[in-house]
């Protein structure tokens, strides 16, 4: 590779790398395995760096993401994490700390409440509500049918109204989750 090139990938890794891994982390649930998922794609995409030049190098990233993920859910059996009812007591510091600690808890709840769904159904909702993707562009990108990511979709959302119903109410339920 040139160097013209490496500065190009050095440049795409640098202003996206954050994205990426915002995206991975909802995918994988743990912050570890989504930067392990992000560098396998990172070096998986500089490999073929020479014919992206003039495509879209993100969106060849994120699908190798979400292949890799869903080929890494494939492979492992994986038992489920134990999270703890209680939350530790709030320091009453200032209002803006109570307000960051909601919009914490509330991630945390979300998160917790996207563990407890089955790996398509995750990958579906993260692709279709987090990534802002088109229903036939998430079908695609997981290699299923438009039908599928509908049904799939549904059925996710009524399961995580069932599982977290308190995250319906909450006041930041739809901002600040990116």
């Amino acid at each position: 590779m040139d160097a013209s090139r490496a500065e190009e990938f050095e440049a795409f890794v640098r202003g996206r790398t954050p994205a990426l891994l915002r995206a991975a982390y909802l995918l994988t649930g743990d912050q570890h395995l989504a930067e392990d998922l992000v560098n396998d794609a990172l070096i998986r995409t500089h490999q073929v760096w020479h014919r992206l030049r003039d495509s879209s190098p993100e969106a060849y990233t994120r699908k190798i993401m979400y292949h890799l993920q869903i080929s890494w859910w494939r492979r492992r059996k994986r038992s489920p994490e134990r999270l703890t009812d209680v939350l530790p007591e709030p320091h009453a510091d200032s209002r803006r700390f109570v307000d960051e600690q909601a919009r914490s808890v509330n991630r945390l709840a979300l998160q917790d409440a996207l563990n407890k769904l089955g790996a398509r159904q995750r990958a579906v909702l993260v692709l279709r509500y987090f990534e802002d993707m088109t229903e036939s562009e998430v079908a695609e990108l997981l290699g299923v049918t438009v039908g599928t990511v509908k049904s799939q979709s549904a059925k996710a959302l009524a399961r995580l109204r069932a599982i977290a119903p308190h995250l319906l109410d909450h006041p930041t339920s739809d901002r600040n989750l990116r």
